[in-house]
């Protein structure tokens, strides 16, 4: 087979698409078929997806994705981590709770009080973030709502069994719950029994590029389409990301950059030493047996959420602008982009001022200069932090995904991190998700690094080098 057409379902924490991608040995094309907001909704009992819209704008995607490619060969479905929702028989429990909801406190308190993080770490290889799905599902079990007949699905999961009835937990974003033996790579039994988690609550598991199951007859009339095979891929967003980072050498790292920034490396075995664990880094799985050696840090999401405060008055911001403005600014205040004050939602110019009080009463060109010039020194702290860690000698940084467009951070960060920096392609979650499926199919053979070459073939990067040593501003607080 020469050549082929996929469809990439790729849900991110703020909107959603469906893409097509044309793959050959020497093509990869992507065209957006549908793209949709993804806006939580907050009811009496805490932060929830709206799962069900989510849903109706895939079908909405797939349907336009089949008329526009009859010959459609299959779909794939990657999200963000952490967040699923559980079933009993084919209803809901109840839809996924966003992670930022303030519930999850409750769990990491009791989990507490039954392990260390020393022997969680041991066992899962997880930094440790309040949201973690087993904390998540601790809550639920002190809820009473859990029994033997309970099941957990990841979003990504749970769309693709909508779509064909199976169950299944993709392993990259399984093991992202916690509740992944890190070694193994698979479901950590022991540690779900000291949790008093159900037996029958974890589905079995799929790796990349394994058959899912097939469109339901009802989905696939409904679509316009035969019984197309869903294939899993790196469901979790991040791992369908790094397989498009367009690597030539393991000498590199990689920022994969959107509402969140995951900083890392890929290596061929988790890290699991007492050093790692209070630097905070994270072991995930990625493709192929590879391992996501990352730590996860603030991302665009100080930005969205001040340019939504600022727009709350009725005005509109232009972000690029703004942006533009940003460049000339002179003064700027560095603060702590992951201070735990910044995670939730809300009013967060008023945040930042709290963190960072040089900035009260500041224009908004400063606010964003100070905004991205402190996410630039966190991550070239963590490109540090993760060469002394893992000996890998850091020259070249890949920042791939939305804010590998943001030229001022990009260079910002080539100056702290005081390496060369190549941004692009911003489409990498899916891409990865395309090339997986595409392997899957046989449009593409080979490695990691084959698929990489594809996509370094046919993107073509922005390469940002470090200018003159960066000095601390006057009044910086971080």
């Amino acid at each position: 087979m020469t050549g082929g057409v996929v469809a990439a379902v790729d849900l991110g924490a703020t909107s959603g698409r469906v893409v097509l991608g044309r793959v050959g040995p020497d093509r990869l094309d992507i065209d957006d078929v549908h793209r949709f907001p993804n806006t939580p909704v907050r009811t009496r009992d805490g932060l929830h997806w709206n799962i069900y819209e989510l849903y109706r704008n895939v079908l909405v995607g797939l349907r336009k994705a089949v008329a526009a490619e009859p010959n459609l060969l299959s779909i794939g479905i990657d999200s963000w981590a952490v967040d699923y929702a559980l079933l009993r028989g084919d209803r809901l429990v109840s839809t996924p709770y966003h992670y930022r909801d303030e519930r999850t406190a409750r769990g990491v308190a009791a989990v507490r009080d039954l392990l260390t993080a020393e022997e969680l770490y041991a066992t899962n290889g997880l930094q440790f973030l309040p949201f973690n799905t087993l904390y998540q599902l601790t809550v639920d079990r002190l809820d009473g709502l859990l029994d033997d007949d309970t099941t957990m699905l990841l979003v990504p999961d749970l769309i693709a069994y909508w779509l064909t009835g199976a169950r299944r937990a993709e392993r990259t974003n399984a093991s992202t719950t916690g509740l992944l033996d890190v070694t193994t790579g698979t479901w950590h039994t022991p540690l779900a029994a000291t949790l008093d988690l159900p037996p029958r609550l974890l589905p079995p598991l799929a790796a990349p590029g394994d058959l899912v199951g097939a469109l339901t007859p009802d989905v696939a009339a409904d679509l316009g389409s035969t019984a197309l095979p869903v294939v899993a891929v790196g469901s979790h967003d991040t791992a369908s990301a790094v397989v498009a980072v367009p690597m030539t050498s393991r000498d590199a790292a990689y920022i994969c950059s959107g509402t969140w920034s995951l900083i890392g490396v890929e290596t061929d075995h988790p890290i699991l030493t007492d050093q790692s664990r209070q630097a905070d880094f994270t072991n995930e799985a990625g493709v192929d047996g590879r391992t996501r050696y990352l730590r996860n840090r603030m991302g665009m999401w100080l930005v969205n959420e001040c340019v939504n405060a600022w727009q709350r008055d009725g005005s509109r911001v232009d972000l690029p602008a703004l942006i533009g403005e940003a460049v000339d600014a002179t003064d700027r205040v560095l603060f702590d982009v992951d201070d735990p004050s910044l995670v939730p939602g809300g009013d967060m110019p008023t945040r930042i001022v709290e963190l960072a009080p040089g900035l009260a009463g500041a224009q908004r060109n400063v606010v964003m200069r100070s905004i991205l010039e402190s996410l630039a020194l966190s991550y070239a702290r963590t490109l540090d932090e993760l060469q002394h860690l893992t000996g890998v000698p850091i020259e070249t940084v890949h920042i791939v995904g939305g804010a590998s467009q943001n030229a001022l951070l990009c260079q910002l960060i080539a100056d702290r991190a005081g390496r060369t920096v190549l941004a692009g392609p911003v489409e990498a979650t899916a891409t990865g998700n395309i090339l997986i499926q595409a392997r899957a199919a046989g449009l593409l053979t080979g490695t990691l690094e084959d698929l990489r070459s594809l996509v370094h073939r046919t993107t073509w990067p922005t390469a940002y080098q470090p200018r003159r040593t960066v000095t601390m501003p006057t009044g910086a607080t971080a």
